[in-house]
């Protein structure tokens, strides 16, 4: 019987604010209702947008309103879920918004069709005449772009109800590993018996007890082997229909499809890629440097995120807001009353783990809502930057939310990653300026390198990963789990560099437990990110010494606020770094090498 609590049990400050989004599920349906009985509304457009500028005004607007409370719907379905998958009330209000998404696609779908039909010369002529159609002059211009790729009016009605058939893979996979996959408890040194679960499973793998680390890794990995056959079946199952939708769409690849709805340059993916494998003996020396350091002649896989420091700081959540607050005060009275405000009084965070509470954390929400956040807080330094992490997304969100129009209101993933890591550096950086005490500095590293360890490491193979079974497929070729097993593990032995113990099977198994690889060419940004991320910080921290310098705060906060009214290469360019060079991921391992000097030297090795 699992430990966990039931969320019934918790204080209600560390639940998320679901009542200020729906009161209730019945009052959820009542929305769902209303937004099913406008499709028709919109579908009455159909055949008319040439008419001109006013009508399309009309439709714009209508699909705005929509957009916004469809995003909502589908928002409090999914996290409803996410808090609590044992809730089917919620699960079943996941399905219908779903349907209703898939629905709603294709009933929009004559929208570009028809726009692109008027022709470049008079659509801008209308755009610019009108106020209302003017702010949707960098919207246009993507059209324009993407012109070759808009099928006909009938393919793209197609295309969108397939909407639903396609998302119910994520729906499959969110049920694989969420539901169907039984961990066996771990034993730890003295023989007591841990629960295992995805909400546990990062915070065990800190434990200071190695045979409990051990057994957690064995029991986690082994669980996914077990399932290999039909995780792998989802899995290529989704990259075949990422490349259909590019084969539809006229892309030469589903890597071309992925960058292209960016305007994200191949280089930028490249550059990533390649530079990473460079500079792979950056982390061949920090596997031995932390085999020293926790004093084992080899370093296994469990030992990734042992304890180095003697004495691991506790942290508790009101605790962490204050250091996270005080670290970003260099941004503004502003972006710090918002954080403050969201986290303590506006129950933006669902906090702790509890029974069928989903795994890993992410923040979410729609222009019509706060920016929430789901984690599981362990109270430790993992947390914090947990938390840290999670903030930098949603206060990218409120900025955006709060300075652009519905249609800017969203932004791409790879400049979310920009924002999320560069709250973790700021942080960091105030708590080694500010808690000198030589193991909380230990600690501050290891919590360092944990983040870069995922997103620096794991993320990038992940990436070449990705690259590799995506050419297989689209090439024609057969792949089967054992394959994926064991490419997944030739890329961890050249990780790894000879310096950690590599068992092929678990190792291989790491594809399976990261949902990101459905999300077509996702990961590489997490490296573009965090090396984005440290590039923004130097200045602004440079600028805390010269209080008469905050150009560098200024252009953050721009950034933040431009949403998608800018491309993601373009809104990185006026922040002050160029994404299409190596020079960013160059600067990333720059703050890698640092901190493994950092630590060599601390623990006198």
């Amino acid at each position: 019987m699992s430990d966990l609590p039931l969320r019934t049990s918790m204080e209600k400050k560390y639940l998320w604010n679901s009542e200020s989004v729906f009161a209730n599920h019945a009052a959820w349906q009542k929305e769902f209702a209303a937004v099913s009985a406008q499709i028709p509304q919109v579908q009455a457009f159909s055949g008319k947008l040439a008419q001109g500028p006013v009508v399309i005004e009309q439709f714009l607007a209508l699909v705005d309103s929509l957009d916004g409370r469809m995003e909502t719907l589908m928002f409090y379905a999914m996290m409803s879920g996410a808090v609590d998958t044992t809730d089917e009330a919620a699960q079943s209000l996941n399905g219908q918004a779903e349907s209703l998404y898939g629905r709603y696609l294709a009933s929009i779908s004559f929208l570009e069709p028809e726009l692109l039909a008027v022709g470049e010369v008079k659509l801008r002529e209308w755009f610019s005449s009108s106020k209302f159609l003017s702010v949707y002059g960098h919207w246009l211009d993507d059209l324009l772009r993407t012109q070759k790729h808009v099928r006909s009016a009938e393919v793209e009605e197609l295309l969108g109800s397939a909407a639903e058939v396609f998302g119910s893979i994520d729906t499959i996979h969110r049920m694989q590993v969420d539901s169907d996959l039984k961990f066996a408890p771990a034993r730890d040194s003295t023989g007591k018996e841990w629960p295992i679960a995805q909400s546990t499973i990062e915070a065990i793998l800190s434990s200071p007890d190695r045979e409990l680390r051990k057994n957690a890794w064995y029991s986690f990995c082994d669980a996914h082997l077990a399932n290999g056959p039909s995780l792998a079946a989802t899995l290529i199952t989704s990259i075949k229909k990422d490349a259909f939708l590019a084969r539809a769409r006229g892309y030469n690849s589903t890597l071309e499809a992925a960058l292209f709805a960016d305007n994200i340059p191949e280089a930028a993916f490249t550059n990533t890629l390649d530079t990473f494998a460079k500079h792979l003996p950056v982390w061949h020396r920090y596997w031995k440097v932390r085999a020293k350091a926790l004093g084992v002649d080899r370093l296994q896989h469990w030992d990734i995120w042992a304890p180095i420091s003697k004495n691991s700081p506790e942290v508790g959540y009101e605790q962490a807001i204050g250091w996270i607050s005080s670290a970003l005060e260099p941004l503004g009275s502003d972006y710090t009353s918002r954080l403050r405000t969201g986290c303590l009084e506006q129950r933006w965070v669902d906090v702790y783990p509890t029974l069928g509470k989903s795994s890993g954390a992410f923040s979410f929400g729609s222009r019509l809502t706060h920016p929430f956040i789901m984690m599981s807080w362990s109270g430790d330094l993992s947390s914090l930057s947990t938390l840290t992490h999670e903030l930098g997304h949603s206060m990218h969100s409120a900025h955006t939310w709060k300075t652009q129009p519905g249609i800017y209101s969203e932004y791409s993933i790879f400049v979310a990653e920009v924002a999320s890591n560069f709250n973790q550096a700021m942080t960091r950086a105030w708590l080694f300026d500010h808690e000198k005490d030589t193991q909380f500095q230990i600690a501050l590293i290891e919590e360092a390198m944990e983040n870069f360890h995922r997103y620096f490491f794991i993320m990038p193979t992940l990436a070449r990963f990705e690259r590799e079974v995506h050419r297989r497929i689209e090439a024609g070729i057969g792949v089967t789990a054992s394959d994926l097993n064991n490419l997944m593990a030739d890329l961890f032995a050249e990780g790894y560099g000879g310096e950690m113990e590599l068992d092929r099977d678990r190792e291989g198994s790491t594809w399976a437990q990261f949902s990101h690889l459905y999300a077509n060419f996702y990961v590489f940004q997490y490296a573009t990110g965090i090396s984005a991320a440290h590039a923004l910080a130097a200045p602004i921290l440079a600028d805390v010494k010269d209080a008469s310098n905050t150009d560098a705060a200024q252009r953050y906060i721009d950034f933040l606020s431009c949403g998608s009214s800018q491309y993601p290469i373009d809104a990185l360019k006026q922040a002050g770094i160029d994404m299409t060079t190596p020079a960013a991921i160059e600067k990333g391992f720059e703050v890698l090498g640092s901190l493994i000097d950092r630590l060599e030297s601390l623990t006198g090795n």
